[in-house]
């Protein structure tokens, strides 16, 4: 009976231990419910209620054609379906791209291994505002700038290739902890390494791919420098640039309610995917540093 009280003293002593640290996360989670709450309140109210302070009064009723008039009015649905557009194809890519070279760099030892590994590892240091004016040369003297379909042909690739390095690492190091007892296990009934990798070794990184390809949605998806070089009009915008010149046209329009309906639209995805698969990206990340 003593000792099950020391434990419980123990444990008690140990949680109230941890209370400093608890008062940070708290008050960090408690600014951004209250700053997310209030964007929502604007986005129901109208913009004559914002600027007289009474946003989460709704004196006038909750405004809910705010959101069909920015999806519709402002271009919002242009912008995401673009953003949408870009990151599924881009993420897609990636994954076929970088989780065959990630297996081979992780399973096959040949000369140039570790040099290829280490130009990754580089290359994820280098700023992107260092490769855009070099970028925006080479693309401007083969005229892909002047059509919509060259343009989004355009951001796609620069995407993924901007990205691989990333992916690669991250998948590199997810494969490099999985047993080769599988591939063992294959090898002795016949599968070979392509088919090994594909049949077998893919679906056992799927936590590690589902992960990469959560963080790489949300990169492309609030992407702003790039797309702003590139994506010159309307019709090619993703959402970070449609944004911005939705603010800029504030100045004009003053439709303060319609653009935080247009915040709330454009933040949606990337809220959804932390809502619904935080438990995977959790089990990707830590899941990579375990031994099989």
């Amino acid at each position: 009976m003593a000792k099950n009280k020391l434990h419980a003293s123990s444990g008690v002593q140990k949680q109230t231990s941890l209370i400093p640290a608890y008062i940070p996360i708290v008050l960090w989670v408690l600014f951004t419910f209250v700053l997310i709450g209030w964007i929502v309140a604007a986005s129901l109210s109208t913009t004559r209620d914002i600027f007289l302070g009474k946003t989460l009064e709704f004196p006038t009723g909750l405004h809910f054609e705010n959101y069909s008039k920015a999806w519709y009015s402002q271009n919002v649905s242009v912008f995401f379906k673009n953003s949408l557009l870009y990151s599924i194809i881009s993420v897609a890519l990636l994954v076929l791209v970088c989780a065959p070279a990630s297996y081979a760099l992780s399973r096959f030892r040949f000369a140039t291994n570790k040099l290829i590994q280490n130009g990754f590892v580089a290359a994820m240091g280098v700023p992107v505002v260092m490769i855009i004016l070099p970028l925006f040369s080479s693309v401007s003297r083969f005229n892909i700038l002047n059509n919509d379909t060259s343009i989004r042909a355009l951001m796609i690739f620069l995407y993924v290739g901007i990205n691989v390095p990333y992916t690669t690492i991250f998948l590199l190091s997810f494969f490099s902890n999985l047993s080769r007892s599988f591939e063992e296990a294959a090898s002795i009934d016949g599968c070979g390494p392509v088919r090994t990798f594909w049949t077998i070794m893919l679906p056992l990184a799927q936590p590690g791919i589902i992960t990469v390809s959560i963080f790489n949605f949300i990169n492309i998806w609030n992407e702003y420098f790039m797309s702003l070089i590139f994506a010159n009009s309307n019709a090619t915008r993703p959402v970070a640039v449609g944004l911005y010149s939705m603010i800029n046209s504030m100045k004009y329009t003053g439709d303060w309610a319609g653009m935080f309906s247009s915040v709330i639209i454009v933040f949606l995805p990337t809220f959804l995917l932390y809502l619904f698969l935080s438990e995977k990206i959790i089990a990707g990340v830590t899941g990579g540093g375990i031994k099989g």
